[in-house]
């Protein structure tokens, strides 16, 4: 899974330059609270990317085929009046626009020759400290075939000699 996660990084950096922070997800934002944590501090806009589940098959042989969850969470923070006499409500557009720049560098994105990025659930919702959260979900297949060479078991040959007696 570290490849996927690395290619996901480096794509959405190249493709988002005005985030403060793309990493992998291991838990920076639900931290925040935890003095006793030890984590580099979160700074914002920033996109975490986890790929929490893999559901394999088996393809022949050893190869298999998966299908992979990917999350993708893009926290920005709210500190900016948004209610309709503050003059800066436009910054729920800027949060949109930005919401939407991400999925459009995901949704088909390609990791490899097979593997593309499918959306398959969004959610939105607020954290502590006037964070906003827009979580989406997306599917992707994944085939592994294992690099080292597979051993051939060959049934061993019996020659029986019927002599008369």
């Amino acid at each position: 899974m570290e490849r996927l996660l690395l290619n996901l990084v480096r794509h959405i950096d190249k493709s988002m330059p005005e985030l403060k922070v793309v990493d992998e997800d291991y838990g920076q934002l639900e931290m925040i609270d935890m003095a006793d944590r030890d984590t580099y501090p979160l700074t914002f806009p920033a996109v975490l990317i986890d790929a929490p589940d893999v559901s394999w098959d088996n393809i022949g042989g050893v190869s298999q085929k998966g299908l992979a969850t990917v999350r993708a969470r893009l926290i920005i923070d709210c500190y900016d009046d948004t209610h309709s006499t503050s003059g800066t409500e436009a910054m729920i557009e800027d949060r949109e626009n930005m919401r939407r720049r991400l999925f459009e560098s995901l949704q088909g994105h390609r990791i490899d020759s097979e593997s593309v990025l499918i959306r398959t659930s969004s959610r939105f919702y607020t954290f502590n400290h006037g964070i906003k959260v827009y979580e989406e979900t997306y599917t992707l297949e994944l085939t592994e075939v294992p690099e080292r060479p597979t051993v051939k078991v060959v049934a061993p040959k019996i020659k029986l000699k019927v002599s008369n007696l």
